[in-house]
């Protein structure tokens, strides 16, 4: 039950509760699809089905920008869907990914042989491809060279390995770094966001790279038993003979020391991060950015010399969810946020891990430019919670969840 996992956190337990009591949605409001094409309302289904991170933080934009990355998440998935299809043979895969953006113009096109649990978005592709015709010139021409690039891209990585940290970094620019691109391009097209925001593309390339590299390391054992390898081979090579053997007890501490050189490498990304989301002024375009960044922050922390990453699925609270959610809604809150997550890894170094002095460096970089964060008595967050609002929260979720 998630009240008992939040039981000793008495922030999360309140954002239970907000969170049942609708409060939610003055972050993330829903989506109203009554007045939409038939065609546009199932995007908006497909968006549903295959988005659990995403789904709603797009459904709650402001204006045309809802339906423009709607459309940019269903076309990319895809095309991911095509990379991740294992049945589709190489020859094949590689010519479809090169020119997979040329069927955003072909009304009929679609593709019904994939068995991947997505599928759905490639067989009824002509309703995804209609609705991006729909979209302004500007939405169409940032989706569809984004679209051109990331295929392109893919291919690299069907042939070659991820071995050094350079490549681990070319991978996640054409997985999530052009993502970044993209959904940049599309606030300063919807006129919500300034330009600089989609000029500075190696700022948005970070936001991308911050969130693909946190969900490879906690991935691990995912997709260790898939067959796949995203870890660098430059990073695993160093403490073991092969990427699976940090599935054994035995090699939980050198896996641990691989887990913490990764995500000390992921927290280079840090201040781009926060750099970008201090330049937003549209707040559905600001929550839409914060929100998977601090529970990107949040599961490495979580992840952070834990070697229950390497024999299982480490996550954070569906209340410390709920709370980064309702809490990410100014860049001052963010800050809070991220400097409460830092702070705790860097109370966790061991003296004796082989990137303590790099982690600890960052840590302290990450801490400087959050700068000075007030803190309530409870929570890390600063909320004001008192003991009488806990326990009424406690016995409203008893009898009432």
């Amino acid at each position: 039950m998630e009240f008992l996992k939040s039981v000793s956190h008495p922030e999360e337990i309140w954002a239970l509760v907000r969170f049942k009591l609708g409060f939610c949605k003055s972050v993330l409001p829903d989506n109203d699809v009554s007045t939409m094409s038939d065609s546009m309302k199932k995007c908006y289904d497909y968006l549903n089905k295959t988005s659990r991170s995403f789904s709603a933080v797009i459904q709650s934009l402001d204006g045309d920008l809802r339906h423009a990355i709607c459309i940019f998440y269903l076309v990319l998935r895809a095309l991911d869907t095509v990379e991740d299809d294992m049945t589709i043979p190489i020859e094949k895969k590689v010519p479809m990914l090169k020119t997979f953006h040329r069927h955003l113009h072909e009304p009929e096109w679609n593709f019904t042989e994939s068995k991947e649990k997505d599928r759905m978005v490639l067989v009824d592709f002509p309703v995804i491809s209609k609705e991006f015709r729909q979209l302004a010139p500007l939405y169409q021409q940032v989706i569809e060279d984004i679209c051109k690039r990331m295929g392109e891209g893919m291919t690299v990585f069907l042939v070659k390995k991820v071995d050094t940290m350079e490549d681990w970094n070319e991978y996640c620019h054409y997985v999530a770094g052009l993502i970044g691109h993209g959904l940049s391009r599309l606030f300063v097209a919807s006129g919500f966001e300034d330009a600089i925001v989609g000029k500075e593309l190696n700022v948005a390339n970070s936001m991308g790279l911050f969130l693909q590299k946190t969900n490879i390391i906690r991935d691990y054992l995912d997709d260790i038993d898939q067959k796949r390898e995203f870890w660098p081979k430059a990073a695993w090579n160093r403490y073991a003979v092969s990427l699976y053997d940090f599935k054994s007890e035995e090699n939980h501490l050198d896996g641990v020391h691989c887990l913490n050189e990764l995500i000390t490498n992921a927290l280079t990304h840090i201040p781009h991060c926060l750099l970008y989301l201090s330049r937003l002024k549209n707040q559905s375009v600001f929550n839409f950015c914060a929100i998977p960044q601090v529970m990107a922050v949040a599961t490495l922390e979580r992840c952070y010399n834990n070697p229950d990453v390497l024999t299982g699925v480490v996550k954070i609270r569906k209340g410390e969810a709920v709370n980064l959610i309702l809490s990410s809604t100014s860049q001052e809150n963010v800050k809070a946020i991220f400097s409460f997550y830092v702070q705790r890894i860097m109370d966790r170094i061991p003296e004796d891990d082989p990137n303590a002095a790099k982690t600890r460096q960052l840590c302290d970089q990450a801490l400087e430019l959050c700068g000075p964060v007030k803190r309530g008595a409870l929570s890390p967050l600063g909320l004001p919670i008192s003991s009488a609002v806990i326990l009424l929260s406690g016995v409203l979720w008893y009898y009432w969840g």
